[in-house]
C-alpha cells in the first residue's frame, strides 16, 4: 500500500468505508496515524472492527461517528467521493471547526510529494472529463506497459489508489479523476493533466453546470508551470479551461486522427474514441514514447468492460454493451459508430432531452426504452420519427431487439441514463445485459 511518514502522529476522521475508505484506513494506520472511522452501514463497521481488533484495543483506531464524537485534534476529515458534501452535515461541521475536508487522492498527493522530495521520482498523469476519461486512462496505461515503463492505474478506476503497491523510481501513475475527487484534492500537481471534454453532468452535486466546469478546471489550476496540460478543445467549456492553464498547453481535436489509421484499432472505433486516442498520443509525445510503440499498442488495446464492448453475436447480429454511457452526450458517439442499430436506452435520466443523439437517429432501426426515463424518451423519439417499443425492463428489451434485428445489424445497450432505478450501478446493468444475451436461443 502507499504510505508516508507525513501521516505519522496525525489524527484523521475517515467517513465512508467502501473500497476506497477501507484502503484509506489501512494506509493511514500503516503510516502511524490515529484514525476515527465511520460508515452508516453497520456491516462496514463490523468488517472494520474484525479486521483491526488490535488497533482498536491500542486506541489507534476508533469506530465512531465524527458528527457526534469527540473530534479534538483531528487533522482532516477524509471523505469518500460518493458522499455529497454539498448536502452532508460534515460540511457544516468542517466550517465550524476549521477542519479541512479531503479525499484519498489528496492523501496520495501528500505522500507522493514526500517521496518525490526524498528521491523517488514518479510522474503523475491525471485524466478528467465528462466522457471518455476511463478509456483514455486505460489506453495511456496500456501504452506505457507496452513501452516497458512501470505504470499504475488508479483513482476512479480499478483498485483503490492507496491500496496499491508504490511504484519504483521512474514509474508513472495514471489516475482517472472524477469531479468529486478533484473537489476533495488541494495539492495534486500533475506532471501531465488531461481533459477529454466537459458537458453537463452531476449538476445537483455541483450546484449547476458552472460549478461542475470549475471542478474540472481545478485540476489544471493546481498545476505548476513546468508541467503539461493536454486538452481536447472540441467543446467550448474545454476551450475556456485551456485559457486558464498555467502549464505548458497542448491542445488536440478528435479529427486529428486519420480515419484510415483508426480503422486499424479494433477496440477504438467511433469519433469519441478518436478523441481518446489523440489525447493518449499527445501524452506519449510529451513522454518521448515512439510512434511505433504507440501505434502497436493502439492495435492491441482490448478496451474496457461496458464501454462499446462486444459481448456476443447471434445469427449475424452483434450485441454491444455500452452501459457506461450514462448521459446523452456519451451515447451519441456510440450511435455514430454503427449504421444500423437496435437501441436500448433508459434508466434514471440526467437530462430531459436526447439532443446530442439526434444527428444519429437515422442509424436507429428501432429503439427499446426501459426504466424511469422510458415513457418520456419514447415520446421524444416518436416525435422525431424513430420507431420505439416501451419495454419496461432490460430483459424484455434485449429479447425483443434480438428477435427484430437482422444480420449485420447491432443490438446496443447505450442507455443515456444512470442505472439506479433498476440496477446498483452501470456495471451491474452491463453484466445483466451480457447474461441475457448469453441466454438467448
Amino acid at each position: 500500500m502507499i504510505t508516508s511518514p507525513v501521516f505519522s502522529g496525525q489524527f484523521y476522521a475517515v467517513l465512508g468505508l467502501a473500497r476506497s475508505g477501507m484502503a484509506t484506513v489501512a494506509a493511514l494506520l500503516a503510516s502511524g496515524a490515529k484514525v476515527m472511522a465511520w460508515d452508516n452501514n453497520p456491516d462496514s463497521r463490523n468488517r472494520l472492527e474484525q479486521q483491526y481488533e488490535a488497533a482498536i484495543g491500542e486506541g489507534q483506531l476508533i469506530i465512531a461517528d465524527p458528527m457526534i464524537a469527540d473530534i479534538f485534534g483531528v487533522s482532516a476529515f477524509v471523505v469518500s467521493p460518493g458522499i455529497p458534501i454539498n448536502r452532508h452535515p460534515i460540511a457544516t461541521l468542517a466550517k465550524e471547526t476549521g477542519i479541512p475536508i479531503i479525499g484519498d487522492i489528496e492523501l496520495f498527493a501528500q505522500a507522493h510529494d514526500f517521496w518525490e522530495r526524498h528521491g523517488r521520482h514518479c510522474p503523475v498523469i491525471g485524466i478528467t472529463g465528462t466522457n471518455g476519461k476511463s478509456t483514455t486512462t486505460a489506453l495511456i496505461h496500456h501504452i506505457l506497459k507496452e513501452a516497458g515503463i512501470p505504470s499504475l492505474m488508479g483513482g476512479n478506476i480499478g483498485l483503490p489508489l492507496l491500496a496499491a503497491d508504490p511504484l519504483p523510481d521512474g514509474g508513472i501513475y495514471v489516475l482517472e479523476l472524477s469531479s468529486y475527487q478533484i473537489d476533495l484534492t488541494f495539492t495534486l500537481d500533475c506532471d501531465i493533466a488531461v481533459l477529454t471534454n466537459v458537458t453537463p453532468d452531476h449538476l445537483d452535486r455541483h450546484g449547476g453546470f458552472e460549478g461542475y466546469r470549475k471542478a474540472k478546471e481545478r485540476l489544471f489550476l493546481l498545476q505548476s508551470s513546468p508541467h503539461y496540460a493536454v486538452i481536447a478543445t472540441d467543446d467550448i467549456p474545454s476551450q475556456v479551461i485551456a485559457k486558464q492553464s498555467a502549464a505548458h498547453l497542448v491542445t488536440v481535436h478528435a479529427d486529428n486522427v486519420p480515419l484510415a489509421e483508426q480503422l486499424t484499432w479494433p477496440n477504438l472505433q467511433g469519433p469519441h474514441n478518436a478523441q481518446n486516442a489523440v489525447l493518449a498520443i499527445a501524452v506519449m509525445h510529451i513522454l518521448g514514447i515512439s510512434d511505433e510503440v504507440t501505434s502497436k499498442a493502439m492495435v492491441s488495446y482490448s478496451g474496457l468492460p461496458h464501454r462499446m464492448q462486444k459481448v456476443g453475436e447471434r445469427r449475424g447480429v452483434l450485441f454491444v454493451d455500452d452501459s457506461k454511457a450514462t448521459n446523452a452526450m456519451a451515447t451519441a458517439p456510440a450511435l455514430a459508430a454503427f449504421p444500423a442499430i437496435h437501441w436500448i436506452l433508459g434508466g434514471v435520466p440526467k437530462t430531459a432531452d436526447l439532443d446530442p443523439c439526434k444527428p444519429f437517429f437515422n442509424h436507429i432501426r428501432q429503439a427499446y426504452t426501459i426504466g424511469q426515463a422510458g415513457p418520456d424518451y419514447a415520446e421524444l423519439l416518436r416525435e422525431a420519427g424513430v420507431k420505439v417499443v416501451e419495454c419496461g425492463d432490460l430483459e424484455n428489451a434485449v429479447k425483443l431487439a434480438a428477435k427484430e434485428a437482422q444480420p449485420e445489424e447491432v443490438v446496443m445497450l447505450t442507455p443515456a441514463c444512470a442505472s439506479f432505478d433498476q440496477f446498483s450501478d452501470y456495471e451491474a446493468r452491463g453484466r445483466a445485459f451480457k447474461t441475457i444475451v448469453e441466454a438467448l436461443d
